[in-house]
């Protein structure tokens, strides 16, 4: 859409780390992301950096007016339009390494699926090591986390470090196809069964 093109453009000009990428994802990756979201029951799906919503929208196929999907965007700008955008998900501004506690304040144990549209090649080792570490333990033991990563920042030192941070942080890590037709084309990390840490 031409609103969410120039909306993110903005925001990435203003906030390039923060942004991370300076055009929306495209609907390929939007599915494959959000393929771990169930089509029964009533799950609990929390989605972090959710931009202008192109894998908000994907999420709310999926869940078909069940369950609950909170969406963590510290972007004002962002959150503001995503929220009159999508009124039946709970869009809460802050930062997406304070799940745990956004959970615990809602009464929630925890995520059954959490969906990640967050620069993890953007951020430096602490940032990722604080966002991975609310990721798990937000999730319960038979939770997913799902991310992307762009093919071509995939040699760099924050891309690597960030696949050995979730080799760690899950017992399964499974990288999926490359979508050549996103722009930039990019590819799914599916992570299944958080190692929580002893306390």
């Amino acid at each position: 859409m031409i609103s969410d093109t120039s909306a993110f453009l903005t925001q990435f000009v203003r906030h390039p780390l923060a942004t991370g990428a300076v055009l929306p994802s495209g609907l390929t990756l939007a599915r494959d992301i959000t393929a771990a979201v169930p089509r029964a029951g009533h799950p609990l799906v929390v989605e972090l950096g959710p931009g202008t919503g192109a894998f908000t929208r994907a999420i709310q196929q999926r869940l078909a007016g069940r369950g609950r999907h909170l969406a963590v965007e510290l972007n004002p700008a962002f959150a503001t339009d995503l929220a009159r955008r999508h009124p039946t998900v709970e869009v809460v501004r802050a930062d997406a390494a304070a799940l745990p506690e956004l959970l615990a304040e809602r009464q929630v144990a925890s995520a059954d699926v959490v969906v990640s549209g967050l620069p993890w090649a953007a951020f430096p080792a602490r940032r990722q090591q604080a966002i991975l570490d609310a990721v798990v333990g937000a999730l319960g033991p038979g939770g997913v986390f799902t991310t992307f990563a762009y093919r071509h920042a995939l040699p760099t030192r924050p891309a690597r470090r960030f696949q050995w941070l979730l080799a760690g942080a899950f017992d399964e890590v499974t990288v999926g196809r490359t979508v050549w037709t996103n722009l930039p084309p990019a590819l799914v990390y599916h992570c299944r069964r958080p190692l929580h840490r002893d306390p």
